[in-house]
């Protein structure tokens, strides 16, 4: 088979899963906290006979971490980050690391998250409200107050750049190196009474895959004359031989 039909699989491969991201971040662009997902792509050498052909990867996965936009909600525990931090949920699969800040309290005063995992300090300790404290006043560093008591403050992490994230959920990442607690609230912080929204951009996702099922179908077409071409070549030598 000519290498260029090889060529032609492995976009398409390449392509199919591009696809799939894409419709995945269409179908969370209203997903609050969402982190859109990304593909990087290379290629590999492969040395077949006297030629080097270059093969199209399936591409490696990654999280985008740009910031959705904050919408106003009037929801005294609803909380936005602003900057790079993110709150720690304690889950079944253990400390996930979230931007939804849609919360909740529990009868018994737990503050919760819109799945029902409880919301983390800056130690790790599940936060404790006075369930009969009234509505809380949470500060730009996640100082919880009701009334005039100090209750508590919501943790908020910083995840290592260089870390790869896995998804949990739609709106919750898994890191694998341990997010550190934030100190720094001048360039990070939370707002009470907001959400952040997905950071999927539809217009541009749309775009994104209209393209690649366009460049998908080229591919096609390229396979589809390649083999063409083989055929004619078989059974043109097959007449004269």
């Amino acid at each position: 088979m000519q290498p260029s039909i090889y060529v032609g699989l492995s976009s398409q491969l390449a392509l199919e899963r591009r696809m799939e991201t894409l419709a995945r971040n269409v179908a969370n662009m209203n997903t609050t906290g969402y982190r859109a997902e990304e593909i990087k792509f290379s290629t590999f050498l492969s040395k077949k006979g006297t030629d080097a052909v270059n093969f199209a990867t399936e591409g490696e996965s990654f999280i985008s971490r740009t910031q959705g936009g904050i919408e106003k909600t009037g929801n005294p525990l609803d909380v936005a980050v602003e900057g790079d931090g993110w709150f720690s949920l304690n889950t079944p699969a253990g400390r996930v690391f979230t931007r939804d800040g849609r919360f909740s309290m529990s009868a018994q005063g737990q503050l919760l998250s819109v799945a029902g995992h409880a919301v983390l300090d800056a130690g790790g300790a599940p936060m404790q409200l006075d369930p009969e404290g009234g509505p809380p006043v949470i500060a730009r560093d996640g100082m919880i107050w009701q009334g005039n008591q100090q209750v508590g403050a919501i943790g908020l992490f910083s995840v290592d750049p260089g870390a790869k994230l896995q998804r949990y959920d739609n709106s919750g990442v898994i890191p694998d190196r341990a997010p550190t607690p934030i100190l720094d609230f001048v360039s990070n912080g939370v707002r009470q009474g907001h959400i952040e929204g997905s950071n999927v951009n539809p217009i541009r996702e749309m775009s994104k895959l209209i393209m690649v099922t366009r460049t998908f179908e080229s591919a096609a077409n390229a396979i589809e004359k390649g083999e063409k071409a083989v055929e004619g070549a078989i059974r043109t030598l097959g007449e004269t031989s």
